[in-house]
């Protein structure tokens, strides 16, 4: 099942949901994404059983919506402060082909020749995939911001004007609420754009967090239910009338080095990030970028990320933000 969420002519949220393929319907007195999932999460039912104890009402058609940019984000917060936009990344083997040499070449070389981030990818391949019962690795993990920084699809993700670079990362993302007694709970998963500064992250590794607030996109769908083990999608950077950059793009646990149940702990271990109420958007990485290929976003390049079985391709314009005022005065 398909969940996700426009604005209707009123201004007010309506939910609409499709088995994939099919047609959408709006979700009966259903207030918001966030309100189902809660109302689930509280009363320990799954969402499919909330959205067949509301029914469904009149046919929703998505592509209009979208061709009028009134999509949200699929899932969204009263106040949003209480969405948290983070991610962890050297999580993915690459292409299938390349799988076996990138294998023998981190276990081979000497520990010393290693740089940090090889160092923690060779962590992830060695216990990513922990036994049932067992804790894995944890991965190296980043924050982007909170739910002012999310965007809805067909709207522009805006580079800061000090950024060095504005370029995609095509991902899965988890999307998660916290229920009232503090227990996370997976809404599904979502394809999303985790929009990054890859110029600023090359001068330095450490530079990387600095790198990564910015804002990011995610939807606008949400798959429910478990994702398959094999994802297989498509990024692309169209440039007016001419696609500039066409890459496939590879995810789901076949394709990675650690489980997203072990990427869920290391997360979700600390209380933090426990707070009932609280939404979580937690991206799993990429293999696929056009920076590596050399290619260097310009405003009004749009980013396409489509992935067949998690609903509509996800596409946002980028823009370029005025330089703002920073200045810190004095009281």
């Amino acid at each position: 099942m398909l969940i996700s969420q426009i604005r209707d002519n009123s201004g007010a949220i309506t939910v609409a949901v499709r088995e994939q393929g099919g047609e959408a319907r709006a979700v009966k007195n259903a207030p918001s994404v966030y309100a189902l999932a809660m109302e689930a999460a509280d009363s320990d039912k799954s969402l499919a059983d909330i959205i067949a104890a509301h029914g469904l009402g009149d046919v929703v058609d998505l592509t209009k919506a979208r061709d009028e940019g009134r999509f949200l984000p699929p899932i969204t917060h009263p106040d949003p402060a209480h969405i948290h936009l983070t991610g962890t990344g050297l999580t993915h083997l690459g292409s299938a082909a390349t799988r076996d040499s990138m294998h023998k070449k981190t276990t081979e070389a000497a520990e010393e020749t290693l740089t940090d981030s090889m160092k923690m990818f060779r962590m992830g391949l060695e216990n990513g995939k922990p036994k049932p019962g067992e804790r894995g690795v944890q991965p190296e993990w980043f924050y982007k911001g909170n739910g002012t920084q999310a965007v809805a699809g067909e709207q522009p993700l805006t580079s800061p004007s000090f950024a060095l670079d504005g370029g995609e990362e095509p991902e899965m993302a988890g999307i998660y609420v916290i229920g009232k007694h503090g227990a996370p709970f997976r809404v599904g998963f979502a394809v999303s754009n985790e929009f990054s500064d890859h110029v600023t992250e090359r001068i330095n590794y450490l530079y990387l967090a600095h790198s990564k607030l910015r804002q990011a996109s995610f939807g606008p769908e949400i798959r429910i239910g478990a994702p398959p083990e094999d994802i297989r999608g498509t990024s692309r950077i169209r440039r007016g009338d001419k696609v500039i950059f066409e890459k496939p793009f590879l995810s789901g646990e076949a394709n990675m080095s650690h489980t997203f149940a072990n990427l869920e702990y290391h997360h979700f271990k600390y209380s933090l990030f426990r707070q009932p109420g609280d939404i979580h958007v937690h991206m799993f990485g990429t293999a696929t970028l056009s920076f590596a290929d050399g290619i260097k976003p310009e405003a009004g390049d749009v980013f396409e990320i489509e992935v067949p079985e998690f609903g509509m391709a996800l596409r946002n314009p980028l823009a370029i933000a005025s330089e703002e005022d920073a200045t810190v005065r004095t009281l």
